[in-house]
């Protein structure tokens, strides 16, 4: 019975009858509307809050308020599907890369200088850090998130935060030598920066799909393929 709740209060939401901000009805309320116990109500509450579409408040002024999903539940419900289906690293490297190709044909056309600018200057940051070594993943996930927000599209800005977990690159990356690693994700990040702002489409878009193959098996096979798509348009 809880499901059926779930469904009917998330469909209004979709729907637009309910919008973030609202308040949901009380639990004696629902408990009659739906003709439930408050246990089922209460349980019907608790799965809406995971799935990030309510927040529940504690207090006079507390109960179930409408949300709008973050970036991190996002990222969460993705991770957890694509662990418990147990996808190779490889796998999900080529999701992400479908993604994140699509987003840049977007970066692309609407990228302005103002967004170079401030790509430049985490890739300086990025380059200061590696020097000092206190250089972070977090860094690049950075670079990423702002690189998708210069396709001007907050959807997409939503999106591409949810790659720091489940679709990071990581796990691709672990046979490389740490250092090493973050000296190569620098490096072509700047790349990709430069082609951007030399209006180099075929270069930043190469330098990228390499970017994101990089540490996987039968790379070179992807990337002639994907190049070859590109060809054919």
């Amino acid at each position: 019975m809880s499901g059926q709740i779930v469904n009917q209060i998330s469909d209004l939401i979709r729907k637009g009858q309910l919008k973030p901000g609202d308040r949901l009805p009380a639990e004696r309320e629902l408990v009659t509307t739906f003709g439930v116990s408050r246990v089922t109500v209460r349980d019907a509450l608790r799965v809406l809050e995971v799935m990030g579409l309510v927040e529940i408040r504690v207090g006079s002024a507390g109960g179930a308020f409408v949300t709008t999903p973050t970036p991190d539940v996002i990222g969460e419900t993705l991770s957890n599907m694509l662990v418990m289906r147990s996808f190779e690293p490889e796998q999900i490297a080529e999701v992400r890369l479908v993604i994140e190709l699509g987003i840049f044909a977007l970066v692309i056309e609407r990228i302005t200088d103002e967004d170079i600018a401030d790509l430049r200057q985490m890739c300086a940051e990025s380059k200061r850090k590696l020097s000092a070594g206190e250089y972070d993943t977090k860094l690049s996930m950075a670079f990423h998130g702002r690189l998708a927000a210069a396709a001007h599209n907050p959807a997409i800005s939503m999106l591409s935060e949810s790659f720091s977990g489940p679709l990071a690159m990581g796990a691709m990356r672990s046979k490389e030598v740490r250092r090493n690693a973050h000296k190569k994700t620098v490096d072509e990040h700047n790349e990709i920066v430069n082609a951007l702002a030399a209006g180099d489409a075929d270069r930043a878009r190469a330098t990228l799909i390499a970017h994101l193959l990089r540490g996987r098996d039968a790379a070179d096979g992807t990337q002639r393929l994907l190049g070859a798509g590109s060809r054919r348009r």
